[in-house]
């Protein structure tokens, strides 16, 4: 157990870190900086009875990487930028406590300057919060002006599941197992709060496309299988009622190959797609499971993560100084860089759609579902093997998960290294 000098000195931490990293975020453009897309899934609208809390990140740092850290409080595993700056934007702790968020730009309602800390408070959150509960207790807790603008995700062991929409002073809760609130088991956030002011924010037409592409998806119950291939991944656009994916609204045949990217779930921006499948109620905290997309999310590979791995995360997941970021983040986005291959004017918001898709099925999206699947499909049936007790003792697990990253971790690296350079060719 932590002494209550290392529990100070982490609190210290956390607030004098909170100042010396205010500068650089004012360099940083606030609309490429905070604009994800979430759900949080309650257990009776999931496919197997587990929450799920989903994040696809965009954001203006290019890349990302996974941490564990066991330095303060409670052991997590979470996303932080790949310039080290100790913040975290999703993640999950030894107790089964998750958290993420999503920026809010309607629910801000003072003049205070120094924000932009929601980082450093899932941090902490992740630190000292065993649940739901927990979390509420540390929101009325934390020394006002809290400093942030943000819809907070969170689920917990014990079947907590709510979005906190939360400002320098108050928080308004949104309970997704009350079904007054969450009438279908989950709800959808981009970048605004039901309870801030109408109208302003961000995110409005995702929102509506989520709401879509989720209802299309809930009757036999969500899993992060279809989350990954049918939300995070779509190009779907509500506005339009059109999906790219579709021959008949496919730039290929519309528009030469080419396409305008403008408020589409998966886009330039993104860099991290992430879904947190909890536990039932009474079974082991340490089996929650991060999945995890790193870079840009249709061009990459969800990986498993447990926090009772510990130091031995996968490669792929973790800080590589080769790449500066993580391996899987590297490779997903110099392919992303060839579908967006633009970069004077406002080149950037312009898609090489043929890329992704083309016509003779070797776009990018095309070459990487196969293995997307066949990875994917070797870990659920890890985790389906070990889901029943009786099955083989930790140590013949921790081996075949081994062997299995091992597994995994060489056919991707050998995919996206085969792939990369056919582009040189």
């Amino acid at each position: 157990m932590k002494s209550v000098y290392g529990n100070l000195k982490c609190f210290l931490e956390f607030s004098v870190g909170a100042i010396l990293f205010f500068v650089a975020f004012l360099f940083m453009s606030v609309s490429e900086v905070y604009s994800c897309t979430s759900v949080i899934v309650s257990a009776k609208a999931s496919a197997d009875g587990r929450p799920i809390l989903w994040k696809h990140r965009d954001t203006g740092a290019e890349y990302n990487h996974i941490i564990y850290s066991d330095s303060c409080g409670y052991p997590f595993i979470g996303l932080e930028n790949s310039n080290k700056d100790g913040d975290i934007w999703i993640g999950t702790n030894t107790m089964g406590f998750s958290i993420m968020n999503t920026a809010s730009f309607n629910l801000k309602d003072d003049d205070v300057e120094v924000m932009d800390h929601e980082g450093k408070l899932i941090r902490r959150a992740l630190e000292v919060c065993k649940s739901m509960d927990d979390f509420e207790h540390f929101l009325d807790t934390l020394t006002r002006p809290m400093r942030v603008e943000a819809n907070f995700g969170v689920i917990d062991a014990y079947g907590g599941a709510a979005y906190f929409e939360t400002n320098n002073s108050v928080y308004y809760k949104k309970d997704v197992n009350d079904i007054s609130v969450a009438p279908d088991g989950y709800l959808i956030y981009t970048n605004f709060s039901f309870e801030g002011r109408k109208d302003e924010g961000y995110g409005y037409v995702r929102y509506e496309s989520a709401k879509k592409l989720f209802s299309q998806i809930k009757s036999d119950g969500i899993t992060p299988e279809e989350i990954f291939l049918n939300v995070s991944s779509s190009f779907y656009h509500s506005l339009f009622d059109a999906d790219l994916m579709d021959d008949s609204h496919s730039p290929n045949v519309l528009t030469q190959g080419w396409t305008v990217e403008q408020d589409y779930i998966s886009r330039k921006e993104s860099t991290a797609s992430i879904v947190i499948q909890g536990i039932k109620p009474g079974e082991d905290p340490s089996n929650t499971i991060m999945w995890t997309e790193l870079g840009y999310p249709p061009l990459s590979i969800a990986l498993p993560l447990w926090v009772k791995l510990g130091d031995n995360l996968p490669q792929m997941v973790r800080y590589d100084e080769t790449f500066k970021t993580a391996p899987l983040c590297f490779y997903s986005n110099e392919l992303m860089k060839n579908v967006y291959p633009i970069r004077k004017g406002n080149g950037q918001k312009y898609i090489h759609w043929e890329k992704l898709i083309s016509p003779d099925g070797n776009g990018y999206i095309q070459k990487i579902r196969p293995v997307w699947k066949s990875v994917y499909d070797k870990f659920s049936d890890y985790v389906t093997k070990y889901s029943d007790e009786v099955c083989l003792s930790e140590d013949n697990r921790k081996e075949e998960l081994d062997n299995l990253y091992d597994e995994v971790q060489k056919m991707v690296y050998k995919f996206y290294e085969d792939l990369l350079e056919k582009q040189k060719n």
